[in-house]
């Protein structure tokens, strides 16, 4: 049986120990958008370490068993879902495929890699999800091709709320292995963090836009 909360935990301890996510709230980082953040997330870490990887894809196929019940076909979102998604995959004997950003420039000009065949059901894999418009682009341009899209499944989630609502608004589900408030609470009991920490950290979750407005770097 698939125990979220058991989950939540060790993929947070996980994602700690081998510094795939980086809590600096006293030395907070820029985001590409432009926005203060106390948190780093690099997915991609989990690769180079095969226990932590294999867990991982064990948990994602059992997550998509559990939520979405059979498909037909694995999709990852280019570039960090490609590697999680092609080891979903495998561990499901399952075609697999990947959605492009944008269109290429050259030859067919494909927005999806693999061998297309409409009409399946497909999952859609990612390795974070901060307010899922990406993962919504992926999964409008997998619903333009003919696929029937059961849902995403990603590795971490910040649990914006805007994240919520924009599947909501795409009526696409999602469910991640571990979120920001299971990360927090495992970084507090196991002194990844101090009070004053915490503090800032629970501060940033309830206002990530303006957070980082009073914090001097």
């Amino acid at each position: 049986m698939y125990n979220k909360s058991e989950i939540e935990q060790k993929v947070a301890e996980f994602l700690l120990q081998i510094k795939a996510i980086k809590l600096q709230p006293n030395n907070p980082f820029t985001w590409a958008s432009g926005l203060k953040s106390p948190i780093y997330c690099d997915n991609r870490i989990t690769l180079s370490y095969p226990a932590v990887r294999t867990y991982i894809r064990q948990k994602l196929t059992e997550l998509i068993q559990e939520e979405y019940g059979p498909a037909g076909v694995i999709a990852g979102v280019a570039t960090a879902g490609i590697p999680q998604g092609a080891l979903v995959a495998q561990e499901l004997g399952l075609p697999f495929i990947y959605v492009r950003a944008s269109a290429k420039e050259h030859g067919t000009g494909k927005l999806i890699e693999g061998e297309i065949n409409p009409n399946q059901r497909v999952v859609l894999v990612e390795d974070l999800i901060s307010t899922g418009k990406s993962s919504i682009q992926a999964v409008e341009t997998l619903r333009n091709a003919g696929y029937e899209v059961a849902g995403v499944v990603a590795i971490f989630s910040y649990g914006f709320d805007a994240a919520t609502e924009n599947f909501s608004n795409a009526k696409c589900k999602f469910n991640t292995l571990s979120n920001y408030p299971a990360l927090i609470s495992y970084a507090a009991e196991n002194n990844y963090i101090s009070d004053n920490d915490l503090a800032l950290l629970n501060d940033w979750s309830n206002n990530p836009t303006d957070w980082g407005k009073e914090i001097e770097v």
